[in-house]
Order: C-alpha cells, then sequence, then structure tokens
C-alpha cells in the first residue's frame, strides 16, 4: 500500500513537471510520460544518438561518447528493454553526478524520487526474468586458494608465494577472478614442481640435494625495542619468531646476522649484550657478544673511508660470525625464536632524532643496542628419521603390517585424498589413475615412496587445480539451471574459507540437503564460527579496502621519519582485527563506519595520540570521535589512499567513491594537463589548483563528486597522522559539498552523510561480495539480486549474517545458466 502511494505520489509530481515544461516549450506531445518529460528536460541535450553516434566535437563530447548513454532513443516507459543501460543510468544517479554544474538540477525529492522508481521498475522487471548469469566452467585456484587447500588437505602450511606466482587482481579489484586465472605453460611447470616438493614434504622426505638454506630478513626499519612476537618472551628485545617446517627428524643449524651500515660493520657491538636462541618458546642456547673490540677504530662517520686498524676491522665486520649452533629437531612446524633480553638504560648527551633513510643505512651506532638483520636455518645436515608430523597422520589413514595389505591400504587413502582434494566422491577411474602412480612409485622404493609419487599426480590434476561446473547434458543454450550441491559446497567453501569443503559439508552435499535453505543457513553459520573464515579478512577485505597495497607502500623518510615497519604492521593488524571482530560478532555492516572504538598497540597509539596504551598487544580502546572512528579513521586507509610525499584528496575521494559508495568515476582521458602549482611566482593551494582543474567541464565530471569527498580527510597526512595544517603550513579546510548540494565537513561530516545513505553503502558492500563470492564481475543483471539482499537485510539492521546468506540463497550463487 505505501508502494503504491508512493508511486502515485511521484507520478504526480511528474506530471506536474511535465505540464509546467509543456506549457513553457509547448512542444512535448501529449502522450509523452513523465519519465520522459524529466529526461528530455535534464539529460538528452548530452546524452543523445548524435553525440553517442560521434557527431559531436570536443573533450566532453569524446567523453560522452564512450559512456555512451542515448537517452533520447531509450525506452524509458519499459526499462525491460535495456536493462544494462538503465542501470548505468541508476549509478550515475546514486552520488547525484548527473546531470553535472552549473547545469540545472531538478529538486531533490524529484531526483531521488526518480531514482526509485526507475530501481522499482528494473527490480520488477529482473523478477519476471531472472537471469543468474554464468560462471566459467574452470577455475583455477589462486595462490592464496592453493596454500589454504594444501594446508587443509595435507595438514601441511607452505610458504607457496616460493613456488607458484602471486594472481594479480583485475579490474574487479580481486585475484579470484576465473576470466584472469588463466594457465600458461609456464606456470603449469611451476605447479608441477610445487606438487612434487609439496608431496615430499608431506610424506616426510629430505630435500633432494643435499640440505636447504632458508632465510628469514628483518627488516633494516623494523624498531627492534621492545617484545617483538607474542611467541617470544616477557621481557625480551627486537629479534624475530620464524615459523619453520623441518622436513624430517634431524640435524639443523641455525645461524644469525645482525645489522650492519652499509660497509658491513655490526651494529651495537661496543658494550657487552645477550642473545638467546629459542624453540617452541623454551630456550636452547644464549651467547654473549661485544664488548672486545681491539685495536684502533676508524673515526665516527668516516667508516669505509678510513679504515681502523687490521684487528678492529675485522672484529667489527665478523663480531656475529660466532653467533651459530647446531641441534637435532624432530620433524614439523617449530618456531624458532631469536631475541635479546631487555636492557633497560638511558642514553646520555642529548638526545637524538630517530636514524632514518640515508643516516640509517650509513652510520656505524656502535654504541647502540644490536639489532636482529637475518636468522637462517639450514638442513637437514643429517636424517635420523621421518618423524610423525601432523601431515603424515593426516595422509596415512591407515599402515600395512605386510606386503599383501599394502594395495588395500593405498586405495584407501588414495580415495579419501581424491574425494577431499577433488570436492565431489572420488569414482573408480580416480583412483585407478593415482594408483598407476603408486605402482609406479613403490616399484622404486617403499610404500611411503609410492604414496608420494600418486600425491604428486594427484596435485596436478585438473580436478584439483580448477573448480569445474559442467553444463547438464542436452541442456539448451541459455538455460537457467540450479548447480548440484557438490558444486554448491565447492562455492560456499571457497567464499567463506578460500579453501576446500571440509568433510561436514561434502557429506551433507553428497546427502543432496545441502540446498535446502535451513541446512544451508546451519552450515554458513557454523563455517562463519570457524577460524578459517579468516580468510574473508585476509582475502576478500584485504583486497576490498586495499590493505595488501600497504606493504607496498614507502612514504618519504624524508618527510615521514616516523613511519616504520612496526606501524605499517600496526595499521594492517588494526584493520583485521576491526573488521575480523565485527564479523565474529554479527555486527551491523554500518559499524564499519560508525564505531567509536579501534585496535591498538602502544606503537599505534603513540602515533593516533591516545595515552595509557604499553606494550606490542593489541587491545580494544574506546574513541573520543573527535579524530578517530571507523574505518575513515584508520591509518591503513588513509596510507594507501596517499602518496609517498603528500596527501591526495583524488585518490581518497576515488576509494570512498568506488569502495563505499559503488560509483567510481570514469577513466581520465589521456590529455588531462597537469595540476598549476604557482599562479603569479606564488605557490597555488592543492585546494585552489583542483578548483581550477574543475572549471574544466569535462573534468568537473569526474571530480565534482571526488574532490569534496577526498578534501573532507585532509585532518589526515600521508600516514594518517592527524594534523591542522596543510603541507603548505596553511590551515586544514575539510569542509565539501557534493553536486546535488548535500554538504559536509571532515571524517564525522563524510561518515553521517554515508550513514544517511545506508542502501547505498550496504549495497556496495554486498557487491562486492558478490563479486568476490561468485569469482565473476558482477553484471547489469545482478544489481537487482544485490538490492533484494540489502532490503531484505534492512530489517535485521543490516548485519553481516544477513548479507553473507543472502549472498548464499541468491539466484546468481545458487543457479547457473547454460552456454551449450
Amino acid at each position: 500500500m505505501q508502494n503504491r502511494l508512493f508511486t502515485g505520489y511521484f507520478a504526480v509530481v511528474l506530471l506536474a513537471l511535465f505540464c509546467a515544461d509543456l506549457a513553457a516549450q509547448g512542444t512535448e506531445p501529449v502522450t509523452t510520460s513523465p519519465q520522459r518529460a524529466l529526461l528530455n528536460q535534464y539529460c538528452v541535450s548530452c546524452h543523445n544518438e548524435r553525440i553517442v553516434a560521434g557527431e559531436g566535437s570536443g573533450r566532453m563530447a569524446d567523453q560522452l561518447q564512450l559512456v555512451g548513454l542515448a537517452l533520447d532513443t531509450a525506452n524509458i516507459d519499459d526499462v525491460a528493454e535495456d536493462p544494462e543501460l538503465w542501470e548505468t543510468v541508476v549509478r550515475k544517479l546514486r552520488v547525484g553526478a548527473m546531470p553535472p554544474q552549473p547545469r540545472r538540477r531538478p529538486d531533490k525529492e524529484t531526483y531521488d524520487g526518480f531514482r526509485r522508481w526507475l530501481e522499482d521498475e528494473l527490480d520488477r522487471a529482473a523478477e519476471e526474468r531472472p537471469h543468474p548469469g554464468r560462471t566459467q566452467a574452470f577455475h583455477r585456484l589462486n595462490q592464496a586458494e592453493y596454500r589454504n587447500v594444501i594446508r587443509d588437505l595435507l595438514d601441511l602450511d607452505v610458504d607457496v608465494a616460493t613456488l607458484i606466482p602471486a594472481d594479480a587482481p583485475d579490474q574487479n579489484g580481486f585475484d579470484n577472478i576465473a576470466t584472469s586465472l588463466s594457465l600458461s605453460p609456464a606456470l603449469l611447470e611451476r605447479y608441477v614442481s610445487a606438487a612434487k616438493k609439496i608431496s615430499r614434504l608431506a610424506i616426510g622426505e629430505a630435500p633432494t640435494g643435499g640440505a636447504v638454506i632458508e632465510t628469514y630478513d628483518v627488516p633494516l626499519n623494523l624498531m627492534q625495542t621492545d617484545q617483538q612476537s607474542e611467541d617470544l618472551p616477557f621481557g625480551s628485545r627486537g629479534g624475530t619468531a620464524a615459523s619453520h617446517y623441518f622436513p624430517v627428524d634431524g640435524e639443523y643449524q641455525i645461524k644469525v646476522r645482525l645489522q650492519t651500515n652499509y660497509v658491513g660493520y655490526v651494529r651495537g657491538v661496543d658494550e657487552a649484550h645477550e642473545i638467546e636462541f629459542r624453540l617452541d618458546g623454551e630456550r636452547i642456547a644464549q651467547f654473549t657478544f661485544g664488548g672486545e673490540a681491539p685495536g684502533t677504530p676508524s673515526p665516527i662517520s668516516f667508516s669505509g673511508n678510513i679504515r681502523g686498524t687490521d684487528d678492529w676491522e675485522d672484529y667489527f665486520l665478523h663480531a656475529d660470525d660466532p653467533l651459530e649452533l647446531t641441534i637435532q629437531v624432530p620433524a614439523g612446524p617449530h618456531t624458532i625464536g631469536v631475541t635479546f633480553p631487555r636492557e633497560t638504560w638511558e642514553e646520555e648527551g642529548v638526545r637524538q632524532p630517530r636514524q632514518t633513510a640515508f643516516a640509517l643505512a650509513v652510520n656505524e651506532m656502535p654504541d647502540t643496542n644490536p639489532r636482529l638483520n637475518s636468522l637462517q636455518i639450514t638442513g637437514p645436515l643429517s636424517v635420523s628419521g621421518l618423524g610423525e608430523t601432523p601431515s603424515r597422520r593426516r595422509i596415512f589413514s591407515c599402515s600395512p603390517e605386510a606386503v599383501s595389505e599394502e594395495r588395500a591400504c593405498a586405495q584407501d587413502i588414495l580415495a579419501t585424498l581424491a574425494r577431499r582434494a577433488y570436492r565431489r566422491p572420488a569414482n573408480a577411474t580416480d583412483v585407478d589413475t593415482l594408483m598407476e602412480f603408486y605402482q609406479a612409485g613403490r616399484l622404486e622404493g617403499t610404500f611411503d615412496k609410492g604414496i608420494q609419487f600418486a600425491l604428486e599426480r594427484l596435485l596436478t590434476d585438473p580436478d584439483f587445480l580448477y573448480r569445474v561446473e559442467r553444463d547438464p547434458v542436452d541442456m539448451p543454450s541459455g538455460s537457467n539451471y540450479e548447480i548440484t550441491d557438490v558444486e554448491l559446497a565447492s562455492r560456499l567453501s571457497f567464499f567463506l574459507w578460500s579453501s576446500i569443503p571440509d568433510d561436514e559439508l561434502l557429506a551433507v552435499a553428497e546427502q543432496g540437503t545441502l540446498s535446502d535453505s535451513a541446512v544451508l543457513e546451519t552450515q554458513v553459520r557454523r563455517m562463519m564460527a570457524d577460524p578459517r573464515s579468516q580468510a574473508m579478512v585476509d582475502n576478500f577485505v584485504g583486497q576490498w579496502l586495499y590493505l595488501r597495497n600497504m606493504r607496498g607502500v614507502y612514504p618519504d623518510p624524508n618527510i615521514f621519519p616516523q613511519f616504520d615497519e612496526n606501524l605499517r604492521d600496526a595499521f594492517l593488524r588494526e584493520t583485521e582485527l576491526f573488521i575480523g571482530n565485527q564479523l565474529q560478532a554479527d555486527t551491523t555492516l554500518l559499524e564499519m563506519l560508525s564505531a567509536d572504538y579501534t585496535y591498538v598497540d602502544q606503537r599505534l597509539a603513540e602515533h593516533y595520540g591516545i595515552p595509557g596504551v604499553y606494550g606490542n598487544r593489541f587491545r580494544r580502546v574506546v574513541l573520543d570521535d573527535t579524530q578517530r572512528g571507523g574505518l575513515l579513521g584508520h591509518g591503513s586507509v588513509m596510507t594507501v589512499t596517499s602518496y609517498p610525499n603528500r596527501t591526495s584528496p583524488v585518490l581518497r575521494g576515488k576509494w570512498v567513491l568506488e569502495n563505499l559508495l559503488g560509483a567510481p568515476p570514469p577513466e581520465p582521458p589521456p590529455d588531462i594537463p597537469a595540476l598549476e602549482e604557482e599562479r603569479d611566482g606564488e605557490p597555488v593551494s592543492l585546494r585552489e589548483a583542483m578548483a581550477q582543474h574543475r572549471e574544466n567541464p569535462s573534468c568537473s565530471v569526474c571530480h565534482a563528486p571526488m574532490d569534496p569527498i577526498g578534501f573532507s580527510l585532509q585532518n589526515y597526512d600521508a600516514i594518517g597522522g592527524w594534523r591542522d595544517l596543510n603541507e603548505g603550513g596553511t590551515p586544514v579546510d575539510a569542509s565539501g559539498v557534493l553536486p546535488d548540494g548535500a554538504a559536509f565537513e571532515g571524517r564525522a561530516g563524510l561518515r553521517d552523510l554515508l550513514l544517511n545513505r545506508p542502501d547505498d553503502f550496504v549495497g556496495t558492500v554486498t557487491e562486492k561480495l558478490l563479486t568476490y563470492a561468485l569469482g565473476r564481475g558482477t553484471e547489469y543483471y545482478d544489481t537487482p539480486v544485490v538490492r533484494k539482499i540489502v532490503r531484505d537485510a534492512a530489517s535485521g539492521n543490516y548485519r553481516w549474517s544477513s548479507i553473507i546468506l543472502g549472498i548464499v540463497k541468491s539466484t546468481p550463487f545458487q543457479m547457473r545458466r547454460s552456454d551449450s
């Protein structure tokens, strides 16, 4: 009833507008609908067939031609004729970007009413003609999925980055999009090589070619002044804790190198210090070094140019040579920790600034605390046994006592592995193929060798490397059909875990009950409570919010000397904990914007100016909402949307439009002029330069909604620190006005603007999640599905579970369109 009343009211408003326009122009035919009249009055002067056909001139006409909206000939009275075009119009209307300033615009009530009417018509048309889209028949595992699958299949945590290359995200922003996951001959060779190494590790075979050297480097800019990890003891300082997989029981060498300056002089050895080696938290060795320099040193700051005496040079170049030991380590994953006992002392003399950039690389710093540069593990130097590792326990479900029992045991092992690895019931052909390789390996050696051969074959099988979805036999092209429960189980597990279904999920799928709504919801809630759902944070959130880019960000150390690796890690950990805990608590998605809390350790608290936080443990703190609160106050977001030497309102505005409002601006044309940096010999502020840039109509189309959003975040510098002055020393002006007239100021104002449009924000997150879940870009026919999920979730205050369940139960997730 309410919808009918609104529709009637909106029709009256449009009809009045139409009549007024008719009286003024006297040219509209009486049969023109109110919607057509609105388009004719405000839109078709630019978006018309003549411009789209290339008959216009100038940069604006070129952009309009690329957009391709001929609204003068499009049938607004039957949007089902071209829903793709009208969904594009809806997206343009979302942030009020059209018509661009200074052209006339309808009032806000008419503007928003037309958008809602258009969405309702599109949703009605989509309901009558559902279109689930078509996922790719072959969907290769990406690097992150491959790592997780090996972990869950073999109980083996391997750094696959050294085995196969990372997959780049496509234009949708994710690296799990099937169309971009091709398999070249070179990449296939990498998978074959990885399968051989992983199968040998899993079985417990010593590396071919002798001992392997693996080095764990410690970044130069990591401040080693406190307990570095929860795996290192309380009261320690600096160092590192490395999780390392020891392939067999045997003898291994552990060696460390201390930080040096650019000519190799070990730092911090003027005084004696201690260093500890630990295995799984237990101290296994302790060394004392330093304080024994003989001879005459080179003058301070002249190292590399003026030599000290030979004995002094030899000591300072090789002071860390004795810091090594050889020990017996049982096979399997273990944590090797190296750290210094904390020494409490205060430096004498004038307090010096932190060493950064050139000084950090060059200065000797002989009287400072030593720092770890690298941890090197070599081995096995000798082998004493296979050991009892988690992976062997996972693989060997039986152990034959006699040769006559081996074949049956091998079949049992390989059938179990094949079912898990192929994500479906293993048939006789699957097992027979693996048994052929088992027999070949068994002829070369032991029962274990046969299993290793078969496992190597399994890890290169197309049914392992690809998620395969097949059309039903004789299905007419263009038909919609429900995917099988087994295929649904794979979609679900790779969505929530980035990995294979576990035994429970696969068993439910094999029983044919997973597609039952109640059963499906039970499984989704169980999986979201599982620690493996952290993959949603690592892979979805990490790419959606650009958190993965933090590892490649290097702010200018001369401008931001306070940025170090500790702060980089803290930025990442804050946002991961922030959203990860919201997912587990099943909060509303709006809390990502409205939260009055965050997670900090001492390093991050100091950066944010939050008092009373000590140590490297992250804890939840309540904020006063003046400077921080929600995602828009996170240092990670502010850093990845800045340049190394300054902030960028354009990058930040684009990030908000694309990731929070779902209205990404089009790509800029190639001949955009550079910003004016000076005027009459005087420097021009960034806001003034951007305002002049927007005076060009072709630039204003994109920058009018983008720049005000970016400027509202100017109180944060390029590493997320709060400031009241811009780079040029002028006071920060964080005010902004969108093309639709909405005014706001600062982070709080932008937050409120977004919260006042909950459907737009939640709809954007839902669309991103749907893209990630399907492994394909969303199309115009998916947009009504997104709107329905958001409408249904509104009654539950947009909780994470409502959105995720809405996606899992949606037509695109449970159905597919046939191709042949």
